[in-house]
């Protein structure tokens, strides 16, 4: 499901995600000890490998903080990390600012009510098809796939895509 949107999506210079039922399916697994473990999908990792060799930043702003975000992060290279984030608007202010970058000119993929500011807020606001209700009627694109399943990679596809830019990024795999 597609709103219609105005945006172009060559305009796009940050892709900012969610974590927990995005990049993952919300599942957690919860250790003996407390530490816990997340299931992250590949081809979303790849997904966001693509945006980034697009020339595209990517950014995380989570309402949970954990350790496997973190190293997660770290090996997509995605330097901009906000964890514990109960409020997430101020922080995507804050790297609007940090980054000179206009709302028009990101994309946000959410999938719950804290995610509601930013994806009225974002010129791409993205809901994962396991989303909240309330989060997919002001969304401007609805994935078909869901969080941990594939959603940041269809979104990456639908940008770049969009934007006349998978072409030559394909092009390092084929022969």
């Amino acid at each position: 499901m597609t709103k219609t949107n105005s945006i172009n999506l060559k305009d796009i210079k940050l892709l900012i995600l969610d974590v927990d039922g995005v990049l993952t399916d919300g599942g957690i697994i919860l250790h003996p000890d407390g530490s816990e473990s997340k299931k992250f999908n590949t081809q979303d990792g790849h997904g966001i490998r693509l945006i980034q060799r697009a020339g595209v930043e990517v950014a995380i702003i989570s309402g949970r903080e954990t350790a496997v975000t973190s190293i997660r992060a770290k090996q997509l290279g995605i330097e901009h990390i906000h964890q514990n984030c109960h409020k997430k608007l101020p922080v995507f202010e804050q790297l609007l600012d940090e980054l000179k970058i206009a709302p028009e000119n990101i994309a946000y993929v959410g999938d719950d009510t804290l995610d509601m500011p930013l994806v009225k807020r974002a010129g791409l606001g993205v809901a994962v098809a396991n989303a909240v209700d309330e989060l997919k009627e002001i969304a401007d694109y609805v994935t078909k796939k869901t969080g941990g399943n594939g959603a940041v990679r269809e979104v990456v596809e639908y940008i770049l895509k969009g934007s006349g830019r998978w072409d030559s990024l394909m092009e390092r795999y084929t022969i």
